[in-house]
């Protein structure tokens, strides 16, 4: 199989791992929810090596995930698990770090409901989220380019779009997780990293 390629992915990698790596350095595990191409989990696998990162996704995206995954021969990186926001059964508890990156915006609100109720039922007592995307803020978009990316969302899927900050930081409180750092990343994303 040829390995899916994300263009955007090889550009953030670096510019997350700067922010996300002191954030982890105290990390024993991570399960990243919606590992996409798997690119991210390579990465990041290979640049953090004392830790497990755990690859996670719907069934149908593991193909690609798998490839990377296999190439890349990481002791420390796991072929993805199956998980789907729509089932609140997760193939993982008491996880000491969740990470997830542009799948907030792809997802319906009510997965991003089930997303923190899912995070709030299964991270450690310790636990911290990450999470990387476009944010609005105060209900207003950061960049026309973002603006513009809404309006395509929203034409492939009217209940995907980028989800307000301040709403996501309610979901995470009532998870009871406390933000720490929002940092502003290259191309208006955001890395967004809670603890609770």
């Amino acid at each position: 199989m040829t390995k899916p390629f994300s263009q955007a992915c090889e550009n953030n990698k670096d510019p997350i791992l700067q922010k996300l790596a002191p954030f982890l350095a105290d990390a024993s595990q991570v399960l990243e929810i919606g590992s996409g191409t798997g690119q991210h989990a390579v990465h990041f696998a290979k640049a953090l090596p004392t830790l497990i990162w755990q690859t996670s996704d719907l069934r149908h995206n593991h193909g690609g995930i798998v490839s990377w995954c296999e190439e890349a021969n990481l002791t420390n990186l796991r072929l993805p698990l199956e998980l789907d926001l729509n089932n609140e059964s997760w193939p993982l508890d008491n996880i000491p770090v969740i990470y997830t990156a542009n799948t907030l915006h792809i997802v319906s609100a009510k997965l991003v409901e089930q997303f923190f109720k899912g995070v709030a039922t299964h991270i450690a007592e310790t636990g911290k989220l990450a999470i990387y995307g476009p944010f609005n803020y105060r209900g207003n978009f950061t960049s026309l380019s973002n603006a513009e990316f809404d309006a395509f969302l929203k034409m492939r899927d009217p209940h995907s779009g980028i989800r307000d900050f301040e709403w996501i930081c309610e979901l995470a409180q009532k998870a009871g997780l406390a933000l720490v750092h929002d940092h502003a990343m290259p191309a208006n994303n955001r890395l967004l990293l809670f603890k609770r």
